[in-house]
This record gives structure tokens, C-alpha cells and sequence, in this order.
């Protein structure tokens, strides 16, 4: 696919393909961007601001929003459900008369022949499992948990959506071009963030030991 303008919507949130992410759209200029959309293919493009304004970077990877839902607010500000479209690479920033962004891009396809084999597959599904029953537990939620495709690609993009990690890590997951790749980071960082819940969980559940005025409530951890 040749290069095509694209609407750009620099954001410190990162979709990835096939996955819902919702946003709040306030600005007068991006308010013009979503009306656009609705009237013309329902696209954006979700990129990271640049390093030295808010232009992003040339080679920037970012992914198309797709709209699927918008909830128009009295004020004029909306509530929009996009899902995750192709990823692009900003080749240049277009002089456009819009009051957004407009960019030209590129598409940025997943190198063909890098699957990962069903072992790998098979052991980040199994520690993503653990780390979201955590992250439930802490949080003292019943969040539906994602349904996990089975296409390695769709997978490592789902996984990569649901975990709560820095927003550079993210962007990491999102450049990776080799899906081998992706599932190496993946199967390094969950462990990383599974710990991090764990603590997180111990100290949570001696809080709610505490609040009930346990004899551990005045006394200092050995730990």
C-alpha cells in the first residue's frame, strides 16, 4: 500500500491492533478532527507526540483508530470508542488548511516468517493469566477478563493492550515488526509486572488486616 494522508491525533496512549481503547475528545481542533472522520472513512491516527513539539517524529509508529461509537455532549466535547486499525509510520507531516494534524504515512506491516512456536505461545498465555488474576484481586474488581485470541499476531497485540505498564514499554511492544519479538519482550516484562502486583497485593491485604485492629495492627513486620 502506498503511502496515504492520515489524520494525526498525538496522544500519550498507545492502541494497538484489534483492541478498543475509549477517548475523551475536548479540543476545538480535534473536535474538527472527529467530525471530519464521521462524515468521511470514520479513521485517525493514534501517534505519539514528538520530542520537540507535538508534531510526531518522522518514523513514529503509531496505530489507526477506527471509530465505532461517538456520544455527542451538549458542550460540544464526545466520548469516542475507536479499535485498533492497521499500524502506520510517519514518513512527513503535510501542510494541510485543517486546524489538526495531517500526516503522510506508511503502512508498517508484521515481518512475514517470525511466529513464535506454541511453547512461547503457550507460556504467555499462562502468565498473562496469572498476572491479571492479580491485578483483579488488587483492584477488587470482577473485570470481564479479555478474550484472548488464538492468532499468535492478534494475541501478542491483546496481551501487549491489557497489561498496565509504562506508556514507553508499550510503544516498544507496539514498533516490534517480528512477532517472535513482541512475545520475547512479553514473556520477559509479565513476570516484571506480576511481581510488582504481589507486592502490591501484600501490602493491600495487610491494610484491610489493619483497618479490622489485628494484634499485627501494632505490631511492626518482620518481613
Amino acid at each position: 500500500m502506498p503511502p496515504y494522508p492520515l489524520p494525526l491525533f498525538p496522544l500519550n496512549m498507545v492502541l494497538f491492533p484489534g483492541t478498543p481503547l475509549p477517548l475523551h475528545i475536548f479540543e476545538p481542533r480535534y473536535r474538527q478532527m472527529l467530525a471530519d472522520c464521521l462524515v468521511g472513512d470514520r479513521r485517525f491516527g493514534l501517534v505519539q507526540p514528538g520530542s520537540e513539539a507535538e508534531a510526531p517524529d518522522r518514523g513514529a509508529v503509531g496505530c489507526v483508530a477506527e471509530i465505532r461509537a461517538n456520544e455527542q455532549l451538549p458542550d460540544g466535547r464526545a466520548n469516542v470508542l475507536v479499535v485498533g486499525g492497521p499500524r502506520f509510520v510517519v514518513q512527513r507531516m503535510l501542510d494541510d488548511p485543517a486546524p489538526y494534524l495531517v500526516g503522510l504515512v506508511e503502512e508498517f506491516v508484521e515481518q512475514p516468517g517470525t511466529l513464535p512456536d506454541e511453547s512461547a505461545l503457550a507460556e504467555v498465555r499462562a502468565l498473562f493469566a496469572r498476572y491479571y488474576e492479580l491485578y483483579r484481586q488488587l483492584y477488587d474488581a470482577e473485570p470481564e477478563e479479555p478474550e484472548l485470541p488464538e492468532e499468535p499476531v492478534s494475541l501478542s497485540f491483546a496481551i501487549s493492550a491489557a497489561l498496565e505498564c509504562d506508556v514507553a514499554l508499550k510503544r516498544r511492544l507496539l514498533a516490534a515488526r517480528a512477532t517472535e519479538h513482541r512475545v520475547g519482550l512479553l514473556l520477559r516484562l509479565i513476570p516484571t509486572l506480576t511481581r510488582v502486583l504481589e507486592s502490591a497485593l501484600r501490602v493491600h491485604r495487610r491494610a484491610h488486616q489493619n483497618g479490622k485492629g489485628s494484634a499485627q495492627s501494632v505490631l511492626p513486620s518482620e518481613s
